[in-house]
Order: structure tokens, then C-alpha cells, then sequence
């Protein structure tokens, strides 16, 4: 949390865009340092029979913050309170942060394993490699015309990838402490769990598009467009809030309701931007759709997936799934922003941007209704495994 007050604090006061982009490395590094602690804590403090709620408490506040990020992100850059422009968006997050500070130093409770573990160079630097080969290409590939340069970082990603697995294979063959602990992908559902959440995630891109969308298509101010993400918001609080009722019902079939709400939600939308001049009520009501379905989807995900770890490795868990989401939303956001903006072309028309709005839409309903079925392979796995478990020896 301090170190990322200290990087926003250098973002907003940056005097350079190289200092800029170096205080937003630093200021992820640190926020990636901070989420998985928080289901790590989770995971080990609360008890196992309340983690439902909990969790749907955690994908609430998640959703809310969402909404307050919108609106008062768009607030603060149209109305550059005390003369300031872009840099309100960073210098806010000081006084927020150092109240988080001391509420975390108060009342987080302190939990460590009983062995301290270094840091795997080695697997950080390889995985590290691994990203910047794919995602690097997806980025910059359709503006330089897919040279051969692209595909060829495309292919080297793969044997990079085989050393990554072998080292860290081998670091847990000596005694070790790989980044990732391998002998979680021995559990068939935390493995298929890990799949889903990268695919769930990569519908970050979704928050690009949709604001491009509306801002160079269509327009419109920072202020309209963060009002224009509500109904797609307010989901993300009905969601979680929902969720545990909706659990008692269905149990692990709410991913299942949640993917297929996502799918239908973004089918609507979609196909509503295309047929009128503006967003209309058809139109938003998708996005509700959507957004309820994202709203249970979260929570559910990373309390199913830990469900399969024992406490002791809810932290190496935790930092898995976190990466996982991010690296979803990293390859997502490359990926189908790549597609919207090739739909563009060099064309400035209201309805060019629709249409390539549609086609990222589409493209992240076809993900998500993978995950349909993956959802019902997933609770079908779990409960076998709970049948297998409760049968007499």
C-alpha cells in the first residue's frame, strides 16, 4: 500500500512521459504485490462455511469501487478541480491510499507461513519473457503491418514457456520455492478454474473499446461516458450481492448462470449499437445483463478456486489466480482491441465504431460461451470428487 501511494504521488507529478510510464510500472508492481494478499487472507482467516458471503462481500465492494472509479474519474477530468488536469486521477489516490494504510496496519491480522521464501529470479525473468513475446506482437503487430518479426516472437514464446515449466520443475525437484507452485495444476478443477478466470478476464478490453467507442465515435465528454458504464456497474454490486442466495440454489452452477448472463448480455449490446444513432434502452439493459453475470462471476471464480487449496497455500494460490486474471486482461485487451481497431481502419464515421464495437463484443461472447461449457465440466468434476470423498474405504 505504501509503495504504491509513493508511485502515484511520482505518476501525478511526473514531469515526463518516460517518468510517467516508469511510476506506472512501479505503481502495478505494487498493487500486484497487494490483491493477492487479500484473498490470501481470506482464504486462511475466515472460516470455510462463510467464505460465500465473504467473498460476495469482497466482489461488492469490487463492483462499487468499479462505479466511484467511473464517475469520479470522469468527474475529476472534466471538472481539473484546483486548476489540475490529468494528474488529479493520480495525486487522489494519496489521501485514499494512506487511509487505507492505517486501516490495513490496524486491522488486517497478520498471517506468514513458518518458512520464509526468496524470490525465483530465474521463473520471474521467464514467465516475464514469456508475456513480453505474445503480448508484445498483438500490441504493435496490426500497426507495423504483421512483419515477420511478430510471428517470430510468437513462436519463441513456446520453448521460453518449456524452460519457464522445466526451471521451475526443477527449482521444486531441489528444495526450492518456484514462482509458481506446480502441484497446484495437479488438481484438476483448480487447473480447469485457473483456465476459466483467464478467459473470464480477458472481457477487460471491453472497458477500452466502450470507451473509445463512445468518446471518439460517438463524442462523448470523460463525465458522459463514466455515466454511461452504470448500468453495466450497477451489475457488479447486484452480482455479488445476489450471490449467495443464488449459491444455496444452484451451488457451483452459478458460474454456469453467470457466463451465459455475460454471453446474452453482450449479444444484445452488440447488435443494439448498430441499429440506432445513440445507445438506446435495449442497449443498456444488455449491459445490465452482462454486468449482473460479471458480478457473480467474480466472487464465485476465486472462492471455487481456492476451495480446491489448503490454507497453507492460499498466498501461492492467490498469487496465481491474481496473475492469471491479469494476464487475461493483458492478452484480452492486445488481443480484441487489436480487432476493434483493425475494424476501424482510417475511417472517423459514428457508425465504423459501432461496427468494430460489435465485433469486440462478439468476440467476448464467443469467449465467454466457451466458458459455459467449461462451467458445467467444472461442477461436474467437483462433484464427483465430493461423491469419491464421502464413500466409505
Amino acid at each position: 500500500m505504501a509503495g504504491f501511494v509513493v508511485a502515484s504521488a511520482l505518476c501525478g507529478f511526473a514531469t515526463s512521459g518516460h517518468m510517467l510510464v516508469i511510476s506506472r510500472i512501479v505503481q502495478g508492481i505494487a498493487a500486484a504485490v497487494m490483491a493477492p494478499q487479500v484473498l490470501a487472507t481470506i482464504r486462511a482467516v475466515v472460516p470455510l462455511h462463510q467464505q460465500t458471503k465473504v467473498m460476495s462481500l469482497y466482489g461488492f465492494v469490487f463492483g462499487l469501487s468499479s462505479i466511484v472509479g467511473q464517475l469520479g474519474g470522469g468527474a475529476l477530468i472534466t471538472y481539473h478541480p484546483f486548476g489540475l488536469d490529468w494528474r488529479i486521477i493520480f495525486l487522489i489516490n494519496i489521501p485514499i491510499g494512506i487511509a487505507a494504510f492505517i486501516g490495513t496496519w490496524k486491522f488486517v491480522p497478520e498471517n506468514q507461513p513458518a518458512t520464509r521464501t526468496g524470490i525465483d529470479v530465474k521463473g520471474v525473468a521467464l514467465l516475464s519473457a514469456v508475456l513480453l513475446l505474445d503480448i508484445y506482437p498483438m500490441t504493435h503487430g496490426r500497426e507495423a503491418g504483421w512483419p515477420a518479426w511478430t510471428f517470430a516472437m510468437f513462436a519463441l514464446a513456446v520453448p521460453v514457456f518449456a524452460l519457464f515449466v522445466m526451471t521451475e520443475m526443477r527449482v521444486e525437484r531441489g528444495g526450492g520455492h518456484p514462482l509458481v507452485d506446480l502441484q497446484l495444476f495437479r488438481n484438476r478443477a483448480f487447473a480447469l478454474g485457473l483456465v476459466l478466470a483467464f478467459l473470464f478476464y480477458c472481457n477487460s478490453a471491453f472497458f477500452l473499446t466502450y470507451g473509445i467507442f463512445l468518446q471518439t465515435g460517438l463524442h462523448w465528454t470523460p463525465l458522459a461516458s463514466g455515466i454511461a458504464i452504470m448500468p453495466f456497474a450497477i451489475g457488479f454490486v447486484v452480482g455479488p450481492l445476489t450471490s449467495p442466495a443464488v449459491v444455496k440454489r444452484i451451488d457451483g452452477h452459478v458460474l454456469t448462470l453467470g457466463f451465459s448472463m455475460m454471453t446474452a448480455g453482450f449479444i444484445v449490446t452488440g447488435w443494439s449499437a448498430t441499429q440506432a444513432a445513440a445507445p438506446d434502452l435495449l442497449f443498456y439493459c444488455g449491459l445490465v445483463c452482462a454486468g449482473v453475470g460479471h458480478g457473480l462471476l467474480l466472487p464465485s471464480i476465486m472462492r471455487i478456486v481456492l476451495q480446491e487449496v489448503v490454507p497453507e497455500k492460499a498466498g501461492l494460490a492467490s498469487g496465481v489466480i491474481s496473475s492469471t486474471l491479469q494476464i487475461g486482461s493483458a492478452f484480452g485487451t492486445a488481443a480484441i482491441s487489436g480487432a476493434f481497431f483493425g475494424a476501424i481502419g482510417g475511417r472517423a464515421a459514428p457508425g465504423v465504431y459501432a461496427h468494430a464495437f460489435q465485433i469486440s463484443l462478439a468476440i467476448n461472447a464467443v469467449l465467454m460461451f466457451v466458458c459455459i461449457g467449461l462451467s458445467v465440466l467444472l461442477v461436474r468434476h467437483q462433484r464427483l470428487a465430493r461423491r469419491h470423498a464421502t464413500q466409505p474405504v
